[in-house]
C-alpha cells in the first residue's frame, strides 16, 4: 500500500469490620472500633471486541474497560488531527497483552481517493511514526517503542513524568519536528515554543502540535 506521509478500578476497596463484644450481666454490648482491612485492587471486567472507534481491528481483542475507552478518546482525537483528504481511520492492526492491561499499534489505515492507505506503520521509520507516538503520550501516561517499531500503551493519566521513554520522545520531536537539531534531554523543554513543554498543560500542547507537524497539518 501507498503511504501518505513523508518518510524520515484502580479502584481500591477498604474492608472493614466490627467487633462486638459481650460486656456484662446486664446485656449491655459494646461494639468495638473498626478495623481497616488490607487494600484490594478490584480488576476491571475485559471488553472483547473487533472495533476501535471507528476502526475494525486486524484481529479482535480483549482489553480491560478503561483501555478500551481510552483508546477510541485517542483515535478520534489523531483522526481530528489528521489532513482533511484522509478518512476517519477504517482498520487498526495491533495486539493485546493476555491481561488486557496493555495494547501494542502496530498499523492504522485509512482512505485516500478511494483507496486504502498505511497513514502509520511501525515498520516505517516517518514523521507519521514521530507523530502518531505523539498522540499515544498525549493519552497515555506510559508508552514505550517495542521491537519492531510497535508502540504499546498501558492505561493509566497522561502527563510527564520524566521518563526515559518520555524523554527520548521528546528529544527526537524536538529535533525532527521543530528543527532543533542540537536539543538534549537538558535542554528540549525550553526549546520547543513559549510554556514549559515539561508541564501538564505544556505537555499537552506539545504532544499535540508534535502530532500535527509530524502528520503535516499544524498550518490548517
Amino acid at each position: 500500500m501507498r503511504s501518505p506521509s513523508t518518510s524520515l478500578s484502580r479502584r481500591g476497596l477498604l474492608a472493614g469490620t466490627a467487633v462486638a463484644s459481650a460486656a456484662t450481666v446486664t446485656a449491655t454490648v459494646a461494639a468495638a472500633p473498626a478495623v481497616a482491612g488490607p487494600l484490594v485492587r478490584v480488576a476491571q471486567p475485559t471488553v472483547a471486541s473487533d472495533r476501535i472507534a471507528t476502526a475494525r481491528l486486524a484481529a479482535p481483542v480483549a482489553l480491560r474497560t478503561d483501555l478500551y475507552e481510552r483508546l477510541g478518546t485517542w483515535l478520534a482525537f489523531w483522526s481530528a488531527n489528521s489532513p482533511r483528504g484522509w478518512s476517519v481511520p477504517t482498520e487498526l492492526a495491533g495486539q493485546a497483552d493476555p491481561a488486557g492491561e496493555a495494547f501494542t499499534l502496530h498499523a492504522i489505515r485509512v482512505v485516500v481517493d478511494d483507496q486504502p492507505v498505511d497513514a502509520f506503520r511501525a515498520d516505517r521509520v516517518d514523521t507519521a511514526h514521530l507523530a502518531t507516538l505523539a498522540s499515544l503520550h498525549h493519552h497515555f501516561g506510559q508508552v514505550t517503542v517495542a521491537a519492531g517499531g510497535g508502540l504499546r500503551v498501558l492505561d493509566g493519566e497522561p502527563g510527564f513524568t520524566g521518563s526515559a521513554e518520555q524523554v527520548a520522545f521528546a528529544v527526537a520531536a524536538s529535533r525532527q519536528l521543530w528543527g532543533v537539531r542540537t536539543a538534549d534531554a537538558a535542554t528540549w523543554r525550553h526549546r520547543v515554543g513559549t510554556a514549559d513543554a515539561a508541564s501538564r498543560a505544556g505537555w499537552a500542547a506539545f504532544t499535540r502540535t508534535a502530532l500535527r507537524r509530524g502528520l503535516r497539518t499544524d498550518t490548517h
